[in-house]
């Protein structure tokens, strides 16, 4: 018999692979505790309505969905802004604001597994609440670019591309567009960098068609990649509108050179993110070297929490993954060394020795110290190429000699001196010799 293996699309964390997991939340973590965010969590189980009010009925063929035995329709979450605008919603009136929350969390979709995609991966989420003006993007971004540069990671490795779905319907209704044609094209504009120019096929053969002048401005306007060639092509088209839009571009790009990031973050109208629920700036890093699909993406979405029944509230976020993370850190070279050693290894001689050992280990563990001991009676010469291969920096050595004199040997593994100290001493001389003085 074979064994059970794991479901298609889900992932067993061995030991290595945990402590390399655990190495990208701590990074992620100490970045949004250094921008000033807040840590929250939620069920991973939503009712199935908080998903398709949403993103529509359509979902709920991408989610693991079910009833459960109450007769409720359920789903495990696929993503986290739903939940989190359920929450900051429910309890708007009194939370401070500006609202800056991030959360790690394991999230489930139902689709086919393939490179940088699972069907069960974890989420680094950080969402702002409450700041309608750019300075919310400004403070994201910029968190973003550290969840990366935190790893290693440089301008040479990654890039930020910042688009605009506001400015992108200004400039479709300068055109003569309406809203329907407007979000057609926008759906258009997101499949263009897998389909090329097939991907306006549907917009030409709809009625009214796709004028061929029309469909060049809208491929060069998705082309722009700089701040000067935006303002460039919008001086025709010239309104209240666009002009204010103009400037919070400006106050975006500003905002993050003075931050020292403007290198990392460019231009890219091509961006526009599929999902509908986005009403401004959107943003995705992407990997400069390799063919990663988008390495983490965001942008605002200022009415979701009013569609959810809730009261308006401005708001921004975006979401990293492990799973692209893991493999652009493996593909240069960034993925830490796995590493488990205990700090001390105690040798033990018989019986009696083993016995005096034990309230010596148990009290240098309260203490933090990662103590190994063999569990069976082994030769002396075992016990300490045990120690050796461990890893650990020190071994206390128990013996009749060293029980006889009321001490402990601590042998130095890195250099092999050794000292004897009172059994009393041991926790503050073990204490002294890995934490200094």
């Amino acid at each position: 018999m074979a064994g059970f293996q794991s479901l298609p699309g889900f992932r067993d964390f061995y030991p290595e692979d945990f402590s390399r997991r655990q190495h990208l939340f701590r990074v992620w973590r100490q970045s949004a505790r250094a921008h000033g965010f807040e840590e929250y969590d939620a069920p991973v189980l939503e009712p199935l309505e908080l998903y398709t009010t949403k993103s529509g009925d359509e979902i709920e063929g991408q989610l693991f969905s079910f009833q459960d035995k109450g007769g409720r329709n359920v789903s495990l979450r696929p993503e986290m802004t739903p939940t989190v605008c359920r929450m900051v919603g429910a309890r708007a009136g009194a939370l401070k604001r500006p609202i800056k929350w991030f959360s790690i969390a394991e999230f489930y979709r139902y689709e086919r597994a393939q490179k940088g995609r699972l069907r069960a991966f974890n989420q680094f989420n950080a969402d702002i609440f409450g700041e309608a003006g750019p300075e919310a993007e400004i403070e994201l971004i910029a968190l973003l670019i550290q969840c990366l540069c935190g790893f290693g990671l440089t301008k040479d490795d990654f890039s930020v591309r910042l688009s605009d779905r506001d400015l992108w319907f200004f400039y479709l209704e300068a055109l003569g567009f309406n809203d329907a044609q407007a979000r057609g094209l926008l759906s258009a504009v997101d499949r263009y960098e897998k389909m090329g120019e097939d991907a306006f096929k549907a917009c030409a053969e709809a009625p009214g068609g796709l004028a061929p002048e029309l469909k060049d401005k809208v491929l060069s306007f998705l082309k722009i990649r700089s701040l000067p060639e935006l303002e460039a092509v919008l001086a025709p088209c010239a309104s209240e509108k666009i002009s204010a839009r103009l400037d919070d571009w400006r106050k975006v790009l500003a905002g993050l050179a003075a931050m020292g990031l403007g290198e990392f973050v460019g231009v890219d109208l091509g961006v526009v993110r599929g999902l509908a629920y986005y009403t401004g700036f959107v943003f995705e890093a992407f990997d400069r070297k390799g063919d990663l699909r988008a390495l983490a993406g965001g942008g605002r979405y200022n009415d979701l929490i009013r569609k959810l029944g809730y009261s308006d509230l401005p708001a921004v976020g975006f979401a990293i993954g492990d799973v692209t993370t893991g493999l652009l850190l493996e593909q240069r070279g960034l993925t830490p060394v796995y590493v488990s050693a205990p700090d001390v290894y105690a040798v033990l001689g018989g019986p009696a020795e083993r016995a005096a050992a034990l309230g010596d280990i148990r009290q240098l563990r309260a203490a933090g110290w990662r103590v190994d001991y063999p569990f069976k009676d082994l030769a002396f010469g075992k016990q300490f190429k045990a120690a050796a291969e461990s890893g650990a920096k020190l071994a206390l050595i128990y013996g009749g000699d060293e029980l006889a004199k009321g001490v402990v040997k601590i042998r130095d593994l890195t250099d092999r001196s050794e000292r004897e100290v009172p059994r009393h001493q041991v926790l503050a001389s073990v204490r002294t010799a890995l934490s200094g003085p």
